[in-house]
């Protein structure tokens, strides 16, 4: 008689060890699952909004990825596919030219011979960090983009490891805070570049944000500052930081 209690308790010991490491098993392998699942998610991919997104030089966030916008420069060197182009800031840019790209030199139409080394130039088109697919490029009057207009501008080319600048020009809205709003192409985030570009020469604006009061935010890289540009709806200038 002990003996069969023994050989019951035995049995029922092993059987709750069973149960306890199944259960186990399960937990382990739903808490495995929810976390591939959650790294493999967009939230927990994403970089840190904050993290580099004003360090100058073409640093991701977590809007990063390619948005309209683009820069203006002095073109470098030439190729059958497009072309390179140093900002007043120092700024090294790469242009990707293709066949439904658009000249203009000043405002008449033109073509792609027009883009010749030492030309100043705007560029306009899908950024991706510091390389341009040119939707539009535009030949610049000469002394329109310069580092005397950055100077005046006073914008702070980027320097590896000097720290960010942070200051405020003009005005900025009331409500904005970095990350909000909504991004934006086409002819509204063409003026916004342009507006910004021609205030504050020298770095690539690698998206535009419309804002809840209707205005802009123009968000800048390669420079030190500024590294938000704010255009309201009459495409003008008001603020940065």
């Amino acid at each position: 008689m002990p003996s069969r209690k023994l050989t019951r308790s035995i049995v029922a010991g092993a059987a709750a060890i069973a149960v306890a490491g199944g259960s186990y098993g399960i937990v382990s392998a739903t808490s495995s699952s929810a976390s591939t699942a959650a790294s493999s998610s967009p939230a927990a991919s994403s970089a840190s909004p904050a993290a580099s997104s004003g360090s100058g030089g073409g640093g991701s966030n977590a809007r990063s990825g390619p948005a309209a916008g683009g820069s203006s420069g002095t073109v470098g060197s030439v190729s059958t596919s497009g072309f390179t182009m140093t900002t007043s800031a120092g700024q090294k840019v790469t242009v990707d030219e293709a066949s439904a790209t658009t000249y203009q030199k000043g405002t008449s139409p033109a073509s792609a011979s027009a883009i010749t080394t030492g030309e100043s130039v705007l560029v306009l088109g899908t950024v991706n960090s510091t390389t341009i697919t040119a939707t539009q490029v535009t030949v610049q009057p000469t002394g329109s983009e310069g580092s005397a207009a950055s100077s005046a501008a006073g914008v702070v080319p980027f320097q590896q490891g000097a720290p960010s600048t942070s200051k405020q020009a003009g005005q900025i809205p009331a409500n904005y805070s970095q990350g909000s709003g909504t991004i934006v192409s086409g002819t509204a985030a063409s003026k916004a570049t342009e507006a910004a570009l021609a205030a504050y020469p020298g770095g690539v604006v690698d998206r535009v944000v419309k804002l809840s009061n209707g205005e802009y935010e123009v968000h800048y890289i390669g420079v030190n500052w500024p590294h938000h540009i704010f255009v309201n709806q009459d495409f003008t200038v008001v603020g940065a930081d």
